[in-house]
């Protein structure tokens, strides 16, 4: 039987944009044809997105995109003030993300993994694996475990997520889990070092949802925390509030895609004035045919009044394929350049004395 120490091996290396312009050959895809036209499309898109200073733009990230190698082209975005605030599954920010602050990787799986033949013997060797990428378990706990301290150290009280993301950044950089101490940098830090809010509006899923299980479990009876979706919605909803124009920058579908956008509805019954998601890109494998929320267009969102038909595209790609193109085009054209931190997370915090 082949070894833990002979699988885990060689680590997932994250794609750096900053390396490989892309311009010319995203230019060229707008004179061909299917994916290649929508991609183009999509990073002119981006492009313009960021271009119009009016407007915030909201990263939504479904699926595994930060195991995959994505990590450092989500923080490249926010430390060049490319994306105003994040929406997205627990396990992209707790169990990949925030894992990988704490020292540890992701591996490549071989070949002979992809197909599950072998996941019995992974099991055996506490060994997760996402498709072709694994996980060690035993590290992976620890994330667990390091959420539940984080939880234990909070005031007993209903947080939204992103309060609670945002301790995580407070604890990399009390821990000196940060570039400037040696370690890795993550979305976690950058967005808490810029004051980008994060919401995870199913954050249970994920490792963070062990460690509030524990929290719990050892309070007992005692007050402890507790994390209030309808804060997280509201909050994001305020957002929306003070920003009128806004644009959505979505890979995958799920909880991501439909929270960032019904803030639009939100914000209408709350004001009786708000505009819809002037902007709007979706990176998704997901069929149309099935009805599922993933696979919804964006001219479907119109019909709900959350995304304007102006300035929207689908790119039906695998993620890994498109981001780095639609993300570096943007990157590499400057498109950034005059636009300044707007420190959201701020208008979020409750005011101090």
């Amino acid at each position: 039987m082949t070894t833990k120490k002979e699988l885990l091996t060689q680590p997932i290396q994250h794609i750096d944009i900053k390396q490989h312009n892309v311009v010319a050959l995203v230019d060229a895809m707008q004179h061909m044809a299917f994916s290649s036209r929508d991609l183009y499309r999509a990073a002119s898109i981006y492009e313009r997105m960021l271009r119009d200073t009016d407007c915030g733009v909201i990263l939504c990230l479904a699926g595994s995109m930060v195991s995959a190698g994505l990590k450092q082209v989500f923080i490249d975005l926010l430390r060049n003030n490319m994306v105003d605030a994040i929406v997205s599954t627990g396990a992209n920010i707790v169990d990949q993300d925030f894992f990988e602050a704490l020292g540890y990787r992701h591996w490549i799986a071989d070949d002979l993994y992809k197909s599950g033949t072998q996941d019995n013997e992974l099991r055996e060797l506490m060994i997760d694996r996402i498709y072709d990428t694994m996980i060690n378990e035993e590290e992976l706990r620890d994330c667990d475990a390091i959420t539940g301290e984080i939880a234990d150290s909070l005031d007993p009280r209903p947080y939204s997520s992103r309060e609670f993301i945002r301790a995580m950044g407070a604890y990399l950089e009390s821990h000196g889990k940060t570039p400037e101490k040696g370690g890795v940098d993550s979305i976690t830090y950058a967005a808490y070092q810029l004051d980008v809010p994060i919401f995870c509006p199913a954050f249970s899923d994920c490792s963070a949802g062990f460690g509030l299980v524990m929290h719990q479990h050892k309070r007992g009876d005692k007050p402890k925390i507790s994390i209030d979706s309808a804060k997280d919605f509201y909050e994001i909803t305020q957002l929306k509030i003070a920003n009128r124009t806004t644009g959505l920058f979505m890979l995958g579908g799920g909880v991501p895609k439909n929270f960032a956008q019904d803030i639009v509805v939100a914000a209408e019954i709350l004001t009786e004035d708000a505009p819809m998601h002037k902007y709007a890109i979706q990176v998704t494998v997901a069929d149309v045919r099935d009805g599922a929320l993933s696979s919804s267009t964006l001219k479907e969102a119109s019909s709900w009044g959350k995304v304007d038909t102006t300035y929207e595209q689908m790119v039906y790609s695998e993620a890994t394929l498109a981001v780095p193109l639609i993300a570096g085009y943007a990157y590499h054209k400057k498109a950034y350049e005059a636009r300044k931190s707007r420190h959201w997370a701020r208008l979020l915090e409750p005011v101090t004395a």
